[in-house]
């Protein structure tokens, strides 16, 4: 049979750590909900929240928001900043940064003050400067950001070749459109715009516009043939509904 008196006295000894921090001005949603490594510091203002994970050498700041359901080990975060349901390991979340919901930081990150990595984003071994933002669905690995660089959604930084990773850099001030592949190793210029779509393989000049994708046509009357073709009968607003009579 289990032994619940271990689980008992790890539970006790949880409520005592979480205890000790109350005490210097750190915040619980629920203070028996919180899983916190003794080694852990946690400045006073901050809110922790349910289910929150924070293990090994982790330092967070003054007056921090961590919402349910993150994890946090051997990292640091800056006061002021917030976190909300994602994973962070052995990086740094600089000074009123807003991390996630569902971000993955992982080792050798550093987000500058400022900052968002918002929802199903990725950073791996990068640094993201001042004020920048990847708000949704974006991997970012092997590369550096500087400030105030606006990232749309889909952006892939493709750091492996299949046997070796590649080192990116994108200028102050940069904007990366949505869906834009950028090939490492690649310089995107400062102050530079990538349209969206773009697959960028080559250096972006400062300030230049980088358009890398087919020009679009338009096949006027392609699926009333497709139809005739495959013996349907034509649909559209003079057709109506392919119906069977």
């Amino acid at each position: 049979m289990e032994n619940f008196d271990v689980y008992e006295r790890e539970a006790e000894e949880r409520l005592r750590i979480n205890r000790g921090l109350a005490d210097k001005g750190v915040r619980f949603t629920d203070i028996r909900a919180a899983y916190i490594d003794e080694g852990a510091s946690i400045g006073a203002g901050s809110l922790i929240g349910p289910c929150v994970v924070i293990e090994g050498d982790t330092r967070i700041g003054e007056n921090c928001r961590i919402g349910q359901n993150t994890r946090i080990r051997d990292s640091l975060i800056e006061d002021g900043a917030e976190v909300e349901q994602s994973v962070i390991v052995e990086s740094r979340v600089g000074a009123r940064s807003r991390i996630g919901p569902f971000a993955y930081l992982r080792p050798g990150s550093d987000i500058g003050e400022d900052a968002k990595v918002g929802d199903f984003v990725e950073v791996k071994n990068s640094s993201l400067g001042k004020g920048s933002k990847a708000s949704h669905l974006t991997y970012i690995g092997d590369s550096d950001l500087g400030d105030g660089v606006n990232l749309g959604c889909g952006v892939v930084f493709v750091n492996y070749d299949g046997r070796e990773k590649h080192r990116s850099t994108v200028g102050d001030g940069a904007f990366i459109g949505c869906n834009v592949n950028i090939v490492s190793p690649v310089s995107v210029g400062r102050g530079s715009y990538v349209a969206a779509g773009t697959t960028v393989t080559v250096d972006v000049p400062e300030g230049a516009l980088s358009v890398g994708r087919a020009k679009q046509r338009n096949l006027e009357g392609w699926a009333a043939r497709r139809g005739r073709l495959a013996g349907r009968r034509p649909q559209g607003p003079d057709h109506g509904p392919d119906v069977e009579r």
